[in-house]
């Protein structure tokens, strides 16, 4: 099963230095997701070969510009590119308000059913599940109501151990009720134990995004625990207090938060228009929390 995120964009309020506004892919066994989707995003996702009309679920943490201004451009140009299927955004209310307000007055009447779902910036909840992932959206403190989300992976199956299961004839339509956990009951009424035949699936992974915040304990149980951390880190420690002021983080409170938070591996991102060189970002963060890795544009991070 893939789980990886795709980096398109990883600059702060600005493009600047051949970095683009936050914007990231998550695929999960070709299930492809978006979160965020600052200006030039349909571009990136053009220049590193991602299908915008594979995405159905769209995920918009604020309203600040570099996180949605791509938006209305992408929705549009999946329209004209002849896309049937549902689109699903999950974001602030006022998104909704937003899309509507510019395809009346550019007269555009979208081809298929954008179907919007208001996320609630005041508490965690779960806002997409399927059988093999859940999405919960939790609120962060920024200067404008603005949430993040985790991505679970559902429970993964167990393996067949061939060599044990073969010998017993046990049906082949059975193997999937014994990766459940399903006892096998042969027809002289012998029990053969799902455990003793199988290996135990892999453990669940968990990918945590936290966008545009200050430090705060209010979104620490939210990320407990998760594989990869992506968080915000704008700023240089020695910049801590401008980032207060602007209601960010820098990287050394990011890696401060990642091990607070036990999580398995740090992805910094959202730098500062300040900064043209990254490498003291990613050396300050690694004195607290030696697992943090720069978020780079077009590379995929396993989860």
């Amino acid at each position: 099963m893939r789980f990886e995120v795709l980096v398109l964009g990883n600059s702060s309020a600005t493009p600047i230095f051949e970095r683009h506004p936050t914007s990231q892919v998550i695929n999960y066994n070709e299930q492809l997701f978006l979160i965020d989707c600052g200006e030039g995003t349909q571009m990136q996702l053009s220049r590193y070969g991602i299908k915008s009309n594979r995405i159905d679920h769209i995920f918009i943490s604020h309203l600040h510009g570099d996180h949605y201004l791509g938006l209305v451009g992408l929705v549009s140009s999946m329209h004209l590119v002849g896309r049937k299927a549902d689109l699903h955004i999950y974001g602030p209310a006022p998104l909704q308000e937003i899309l509507e307000l510019h395809f009346k007055y550019s007269e555009t009447v979208i081809r298929y059913n954008i179907i919007f779902h208001p996320t609630n910036p005041e508490k965690e909840e779960f806002i997409f599940s399927s059988r093999m992932m859940t999405v919960k959206s939790f609120p962060l403190i920024h200067r404008i109501p603005c949430t993040g989300f985790r991505f679970d992976e559902g429970k993964r199956s167990a393996s067949i151990l061939a060599e044990k299961v073969e010998p017993l004839n046990i049906p082949k339509p059975y193997y999937s009720l014994l990766k459940k956990g399903i006892d096998y009951v042969d027809p002289q009424g012998n029990v053969h134990q799902a455990a003793a035949l199988t290996v135990p699936g892999p453990a669940s992974r968990s990918y945590a995004y936290c966008s545009d915040t200050v430090r705060h304990p209010i979104y620490l149980p939210s990320i407990q625990g998760a594989d990869l951390l992506y968080h915000e880190s704008t700023f240089l420690d020695e910049m801590r207090d401008r980032a207060k002021e602007t209601f960010h983080t820098t990287c050394l409170e990011a890696a401060e938060i990642a091990k607070e938070s036990q999580v398995k591996k740090l992805l910094l991102g959202h730098y500062s228009a300040r900064y043209k060189t990254l490498g003291p970002l990613l050396e300050e963060a690694q004195t607290v929390f030696p697992n943090t890795e720069l978020s780079i544009e077009g590379k995929w991070y396993l989860v």
